[in-house]
């Protein structure tokens, strides 16, 4: 016999409707685990101060975020008419992309394989 399920009171999982705008950067030749750890460092805080953040961390990962951030509040701005001090980074995900496949010789005419990964790069805004 089938379960019926109790439907939620009106409004109980509405949201207030708020603007989302996303940059993704593709294919990008930076290690998706390397590239998590500064993503990390920016998901939540106030877009002005990621991009704040990003400039003094030494790191390629950070230059590779920050250029898809600035993509992000570009749109923002742009396409969606929002003011830049308002932007909150919602999200900061680093996917893993197609890694590119290499051969190393080995001894007694053995081979190994060295993976050379790529991540995609995506960053959610929102005007919270």
């Amino acid at each position: 016999m089938q379960e019926r399920r109790k439907k939620a009171p009106k409004g109980a999982d509405e949201e207030k409707d708020f603007m989302k705008v996303q940059a993704i950067t593709r294919h990008v030749h930076i290690s998706p685990r390397k590239a998590m750890e500064v993503t990390r460092e920016v998901q939540g805080l106030p877009a002005q101060r990621a991009l704040d953040v990003l400039k003094f961390i030494p790191r390629k990962a950070a230059r590779l975020v920050l250029r898809t951030l600035k993509s992000a509040v570009a749109n923002a701005e742009n396409n969606a008419s929002l003011s830049r001090e308002k932007l909150v980074v919602k999200e900061a995900v680093v996917g893993a992309a197609p890694s590119l496949r290499r051969i190393s010789t080995r001894a007694r005419g053995g081979a190994d394989t060295i993976r050379r990964r790529h991540s995609h790069i995506k960053i959610v805004l929102s005007d919270e």
